[in-house]
């Protein structure tokens, strides 16, 4: 096979990815009886974390998760 030949089997098997996908949100939101996802694509409920930093107070006593305390070294 050629890169050609395999770049339209890539193409054809993600549109079929695509539509499998929307016939499977479809089904599943008529089996709950909800409501589609709004057109901006926002859920409701989400929460926006901001790009402001944290208070590095809240980081105080705490150990680096798979790197032990600050103040002890490995063996």
């Amino acid at each position: 096979m050629s890169v050609q030949d395999d770049l339209a089997a890539v193409k054809r098997c993600l549109e079929d990815l695509v539509r499998t996908v929307g016939q499977l949100e479809r089904s599943v939101t008529a089996e709950r009886g909800t409501p589609a996802a709004p057109a901006s694509g926002r859920l409701e409920g989400l929460v926006t974390i901001p790009d402001a930093p944290y208070d590095s107070g809240l980081w105080t006593d705490t150990d680096d998760e798979g790197l032990g305390a600050r103040d002890r070294h490995a063996p």
